[in-house]
């Protein structure tokens, strides 16, 4: 009521059943959802596959999944009545205006797919159960909550791109702590009922597990939702606002469960066992349903509230706007190249967990006393920083209305970034500083040894494969539709970065890397295969120099711009960038092949020096008994013929 989400609409008023139920079905997917989700993750990182535990976390996700999806659909229906508020009837009009609505309006074509994963993941659930058919499923799970982030704000307002990624990190944070939640509690039944060693689990140890990932769920859960209310907000001053106070609301409740969550850490899982150990589960799981429950509140109610800064797009726009929905930019110029931002929430939290759990990896191995070179902390460390910069910052602000700031930030993306973040040997770090597990569960560094030695990975990470899938990406992603769609569709965009970057990654980690992977060529043939890339990569930026066509006309040639280069003559730059600036890092490719090769050779040959001083010339010693003996029967040989 504060903020007026309940108050029943002047127009088209769709009556009590359509405006209270539509908030109870969303409520019910939600928590389908939570136990989809959340039971999966902690089955994967607590529990031992084939064991009655997991498969009662199976279990719970699969009746998740199944609520989920008709929940979902019940959801569509109801938000059709809601928006257009139709008599219902059994006549064909009826049945025919929602199928327009389901196949041609995006909130409809989103709660559709919604249902339609939910019921391609319960039956997954229902027959694949292994450790990657589950995994699999986790990361369908999630991205089953991609069009329930899609339509929860209009994509034709300022900020869009910012609230899709929170709203998406906040419900898929949200899910993973309390279905892990759900199914703590499911457990603790079930290990009573225990009839063997084997069905038991060991409460501390998941409840550990779980607080872990419920830690790493919060900081999303609030950074997103920081995030969120940024952009609805606008201004500080909104926050005394109906919504404001919501907000506030929120997140003082927040704040509540992060300080519980450290709380019952430290004092409540070592009680666990013991005469204590109903009474320290019972509370940590009263207290964390009481906290989430009233945070779930909060947030159905920002939901309902419209927000301070609206979800409606002006009604006169201009052509930046239309496009890019947000307003043009002013020049590009140095203040702009070090002031001008554009926030990714998603590659900020991720940036942050990798500065976190690198870190992490260091202080534990200094704590056993082994040490960590240097400058790869410095690599990885730039590394990040250059991706929040790119994705963040001055290239992402301008990089819809400049072919060249894009191009820019593409080759940073898949060649500049990927070079600093291999050098920085993440993987090796992991497994030197992740504790390895007797109990038959996988945590990280099991899930990291068997992603290196995965028939896939087997495949992907081969030289040619490698380099290949590098090349011809660029190629097909400007030459064909792919670069439209990273202009006009949110999603579009995050997928360039991730192929990029993945793509970049793995070609430099054949080159350079010294993390594990299943085969590497030897220096000459990498060095042969470097050069076959530099050429192709540099026969891509002429091509795109003498373009005499503008790439994606309709959205370069548009944007209004009375500042910089045309679009052709931006184009060009863009060309020159690649053919320029791109082969940068390449040339650092070569250098440090050339320098690892020339290693190579030195340490064989101390190798040999040293094999030949604990020997004692065994090996030459014995070469020259040899050459003896041969020139010694050369001579009796030439000795008969002379006779």
């Amino acid at each position: 009521m504060v903020g007026g989400g309940a108050v029943p609409p002047k127009l088209l008023d769709p009556g009590p059943i359509v405006m209270w139920g539509l908030p109870a079905a969303k409520l019910i997917a939600n928590l389908g959802a939570a136990a989809m989700l959340g039971s999966l993750v902690l089955a994967l990182f607590g529990l031992r596959s084939g064991s009655r535990p997991f498969d009662l976390a199976l279990d719970t996700a699969s009746i998740g999944a199944a609520i989920f999806t008709v929940a979902s659909g019940i959801t569509a229906f109801l938000t059709f009545m809601a928006a257009f508020n139709p008599k219902l009837t059994a006549e064909n009009s009826f049945g025919e205006q929602f199928g327009r609505f389901l196949l041609e309006l995006p909130l409809g074509q989103a709660w559709l797919i919604t249902t339609l994963m939910g019921a391609v993941i319960t039956l997954l659930l229902f027959g694949w159960r292994s450790w990657t058919g589950t995994l699999l499923t986790a990361v369908l799970a999630a991205a089953a909550f991609l069009p329930m982030a899609t339509q929860g704000h209009s994509g034709d307002v300022e900020g869009h791109a910012v609230a899709v990624n929170s709203i998406l990190l906040h419900t898929v944070g949200a899910a993973v702590w309390v279905g892990g939640v759900i199914l703590l509690v499911l457990l603790r039944g079930l290990d009573g009922r225990a009839r063997s060693d084997a069905d038991r689990i060991d409460l501390p140890v998941l409840v550990a597990r779980y607080s872990s990932l419920a830690i790493a769920a919060f900081v999303v859960v609030a950074v997103s939702g920081v995030a969120r209310t940024v952009v609805a907000l606008g201004q500080w001053s909104e926050l005394l606002s109906p919504y404001g106070l919501i907000v506030i609301g929120k997140t003082v409740l927040l704040v509540g469960l992060g300080l519980f969550g450290a709380w019952y850490r430290r004092k409540l899982i070592p009680h666990l066992k013991g005469q204590r150990e109903r009474r320290s589960f019972w509370t940590l799981i009263v207290g964390e349903i009481a906290l989430m429950g009233a945070a779930s509140g909060a947030a159905a109610a920002l939901a309902r509230t419209p927000p301070p800064l609206g979800e409606e797009a002006p009604a006169v726009q201009t052509p930046a706007e239309r496009l890019t929905r947000s307003p043009l930019p002013p020049e590009l110029d140095i203040t702009q190249w070090l002031t001008a931002s554009d926030w990714d929430i998603l590659w900020l939290i991720a940036a942050g967990f990798g500065v976190f759990f690198y870190v992490a990896g260091l202080l534990r191995l200094r704590r056993r006393g082994d040490t960590w070179p240097v400058q790869r902390t410095i690599f990885w460390m730039a590394g990040l920083a250059s991706l929040v910069w790119v994705t963040c910052g001055p290239i992402n602000a301008y990089q819809e209305y400049l072919f060249s700031v894009h191009m820019l930030g593409h080759m940073l993306l898949g060649m500049g970034i990927p070079l600093l973040l291999v050098l920085g040997a993440p993987v090796t770090l992991a497994l030197r500083a992740i504790k390895k597990r007797n109990d038959g569960t996988r945590g990280g560094r099991e899930w990291i040894l068997w992603a290196v030695h995965s028939p896939y990975s087997k495949f992907i990470t081969h030289p040619f494969v490698a380099a290949a899938v590098f090349v011809l990406s660029l190629w097909a992603f400007y030459f064909t539709d792919l670069v439209r769609w990273a202009m006009y569709d949110h999603l579009g965009h995050e997928w360039m970065i991730i192929h990029f970057m993945i793509s970049g990654y793995l070609f430099v980690l054949t080159l350079i890397g010294v993390d594990p992977i299943p085969y590497r060529l030897p220096y000459a043939g990498r060095l042969i295969t470097l050069i076959a890339v530099m050429a192709m990569h540099a026969f891509f930026g002429l091509a795109m120099m003498m373009q005499e066509g503008l790439m994606v006309a309709e959205w370069f040639g548009s944007m209004g711009r009375t500042w910089g280069p045309t679009p052709m003559e931006d184009q060009y730059i863009g060309g020159g960038i690649a053919w320029s600036v791109g082969e940068i890092p390449t040339l650092i490719l070569a250098v440090t092949v050339a320098i690892q090769w020339s290693r190579s050779d030195a340490r064989l040959q101390r190798q040999r020096d040293r094999h030949a001083d604990r020997t004692g010339e065994a090996e030459l010693e014995e070469y020259n008994a040899q050459l003896a003996q041969l020139a010694e029967r050369d001579q009796r040989a030439a000795s008969r013929d002379a006779r």
